[in-house]
């Protein structure tokens, strides 16, 4: 990764709005309907031109490929690994629980409403190796003459997918994770040997406190999130960490969030994990007060953040010099050289999901270069 440029670099969290015809059959897929697998694919492949395009054109520095190829950040393994069979989870998020009018609305969502989460009935393993290899090329394909820093493929954590997929075939949550992660390394694997950064989604070691793990304690919560992260750390083995970033989470949905872990509570664990870059949500009215935790607590020796300075749920389009003065906030406190200006979370999570206009994602990501244009002449003035 090329930091220190002598200028903010800006990227994404991952998904991004999808073509119309491509949710129509996204949504087909998920639904059971049989669906012309050469004609899905080649709409992927268009929609990651498309997105790649688009991306560039909003200012962009480090692209990805949308997920136009996923039917969420996380599910999409359901198609990809073998042992999933069994009937869906059922997902209680401790802060909607006080909302039930709330939590109807939000499970009601188009995305979240096809969304299928089959328990895991048998041994896991690779179903479908090729997929992530048509990711790479779809994606490769999509950067020929593209000018752009860089270029990322997103993941799903070990334990992510387990908070997904009940367990009814392992003894118990670590023989489950040890699955799946050695399920998993193949994909890692593909995508950094590509060339390409791997982005690990690791919602569970945050949203997990609230919906997996609500019934613990913060200091059991605290055990399983160290459980996870030791997982993942296996499953990356082979993997250099300045060719991995990761992504917390606190769960990308309109609710009260007032149930969130804070920060400052995982934060000392969440520097075990492997990968060199950590982004997080630093824009939405439950993490913005964040910054303020790298007064006293010190950025480790080969970190970098990547907070996000644009809010996914929103239709307000930031003005850039607000996201210049976010991004100024932690470039003060941890170093320049140590800081990428990011999203809180992805536009699209689940395909046909998503709160936000598509146009206004794009203004909201040109908004990002803007600011983060804007941050990069004051820590750079002499550019």
């Amino acid at each position: 990764m090329a930091y220190g440029i002598n200028r903010f670099l800006t990227t994404h969290t991952g998904s991004l709005p999808r073509p119309d015809d491509l949710i129509r059959a996204m949504f087909a897929k998920e639904e059971g309907v049989p669906v012309d697998r050469t004609g899905l694919a080649a709409k992927i492949r268009a929609a990651v031109a498309g997105v790649v395009k688009k991306q560039v054109d909003s200012g962009v520095d480090l692209v990805n490929d949308g997920e136009m190829s996923k039917p969420s950040y996380a599910t999409y393994v359901k198609d990809r690994l073998t042992g999933f069979a069994g009937s869906s989870n059922t997902f209680v998020y401790q802060d909607l629980s006080e909302f039930p009018n709330l939590a109807m609305r939000v499970f009601g969502d188009p995305g979240r409403s096809r969304r299928r989460t089959p328990a895991c009935t048998g041994p896991i393993g690779v179903g479908d190796p090729a997929a992530p290899l048509a990711d790479i090329d779809n994606l490769k394909a999509a950067l020929a003459g593209a000018n752009v820093a860089g270029a990322f493929l997103s993941a799903a954590s070990p334990g992510v997918i387990s908070l997904f997929f009940r367990n009814d075939h392992y003894a118990n949550q670590e023989a489950y994770l040890l699955a799946i992660a050695e399920a998993m390394r193949s994909e890692y694997e593909a995508i950094a040997a590509a060339g390409v950064i791997l982005q690990i989604d690791c919602p569970d070691l945050a949203m997990g406190r609230y919906s997996q793990y609500a019934d613990l304690s913060l200091s059991q919560f605290r055990e399983r999130m160290e459980l996870h992260i030791d997982v993942l750390n296996q499953a990356l083995v082979n993997i250099p960490a300045e060719k991995v970033r990761m992504h917390l989470c606190w769960g990308n949905y309109p609710g009260p969030h007032h149930c969130d872990v804070p920060l400052r509570d995982i934060v000392d664990l969440v520097w075990k994990a492997k990968p060199h870059a950590i982004q997080f949500e630093a824009a939405n009215p439950r993490h913005a007060h964040e910054w303020t935790l790298f007064e006293d607590i010190q950025l480790p020796e080969g970190k970098v953040l990547i907070p996000g300075v644009i809010e996914v749920q929103s239709n307000y389009i930031e003005h850039p010099d607000l996201v210049a003065q976010r991004i100024g906030r932690y470039a003060n406190l941890v170093g320049r050289d140590n800081v990428m200006a990011g999203t809180d979370c992805g536009f699209s999570i689940h395909v046909g999901s998503g709160g936000v206009d598509p146009d206004v994602v794009w203004a909201k990501l040109a908004a990002l270069a803007e600011g983060a244009k804007i941050a990069s002449q004051r820590f750079w003035p002499a550019r």
